[in-house]
């Protein structure tokens, strides 16, 4: 397996690169977004996860809005569609959003017409903004031919807008294409999407959050989204805020280590902006790190 990393300028539309026997996996990107540190680490203090992702003077850390590429049997994947360009503009201020992936499809030679799925590890605002856009006051499927894939269970979840996660399930986002039949719901804990394409559920970030496996010539590379966001959550117990069940996020995080770093996946990270994607192994205590190359 080969790896080339492209993430030494914070202008690169494309984040990195990888093939696995026949499958070649392209990072593209929405841009950055900033959000709170402390809601990133949840009750890691300060004085500790500062020291892997620094934040600015409002307590502010910057993300990336990773959206992956995979070319396989004569099929182009989208895995996410970042934060879209569907926001009010004091949101987009906030949380300082940049519109960038048709500009990152474009330089990795994808159009909207040729992606033939696209698949939301969940239904948050941040994972699948660009899934549809406004024309004429409609919300309308960005990737005309594509077969958009989610889990049930996230759209159940969404149609409840509860109060502790409401805002992040934008309706427009996914039930249009619900409407159409142009999304896919899953209805298990897994499910092939096609030949060396699966998807799993490793709940904890939602109840229904589903990571993407991809194999091929022999190996394994692994979208695990929320689970992990970045390079800087891989101690099994440095739960997010935002999770909904942070003990289930560290037993899960555990379950996926096990196959993860014994076999040496690739792991792909929904929002590590300077990491997008990496070999693990472990360190001399048995825990997670970035293998060095």
């Amino acid at each position: 397996m080969g790896i080339e990393y492209i993430a030494t300028s914070e202008d690169e539309l494309i984040r990195g690169r990888a093939r696995m026997g026949n499958a070649e996996i392209i990072v593209c990107t929405d841009g950055t977004c900033r959000m709170d540190g402390g809601a990133m680490f949840g009750v890691v203090p300060k004085t500790l996860w500062s020291r892997r992702m620094p934040a600015d003077a409002e307590n502010h850390v910057m993300l990336g809005l990773n959206c992956v590429v995979v070319k396989l049997n004569n099929k182009t994947l989208l895995i996410e569609t970042g934060f879209g360009n569907k926001l009010l503009e004091k949101t987009k201020r906030f949380y300082s959003v940049e519109e960038r992936l048709p500009a990152s499809l474009t330089a990795a030679g994808v159009t909207p017409e040729s992606v033939d799925y696209v698949i939301n590890s969940h239904l948050h605002w941040d994972h699948c903004g660009w899934n549809t856009v406004m024309r004429n006051g409609e919300a309308v499927p960005f990737f005309p031919r594509a077969q958009y894939i989610a889990h049930i269970g996230e759209v159940e979840h969404g149609r409840l807008q509860l109060e502790r996660d409401r805002v992040s399930y934008v309706p427009d986002n996914y039930e249009p294409l619900i409407h159409s039949g142009q999304m896919h719901l899953v209805q298990g804990g897994s499910e092939d999407i096609l030949p060396g394409v699966r998807v799993e559920c490793f709940p904890g970030h939602t109840a229904h959050c589903i990571a993407v496996h991809v194999e091929s010539g022999g190996e394994h590379a692994c979208f695990i989204s929320d689970l992990i966001p970045t390079t800087a959550h891989l101690d099994v117990t440095w739960a997010m805020g935002f999770d909904l069940d942070p003990l289930r996020t560290i037993a899960e995080r555990k379950r996926f280590y096990e196959r993860a770093l014994d076999e040496h996946w690739l792991v792909l990270f929904p929002h590590d902006h300077q990491t997008p994607l990496a070999t693990l192994e472990r360190d001399e205590k048995g825990r997670a790190k970035v293998m060095k190359l």
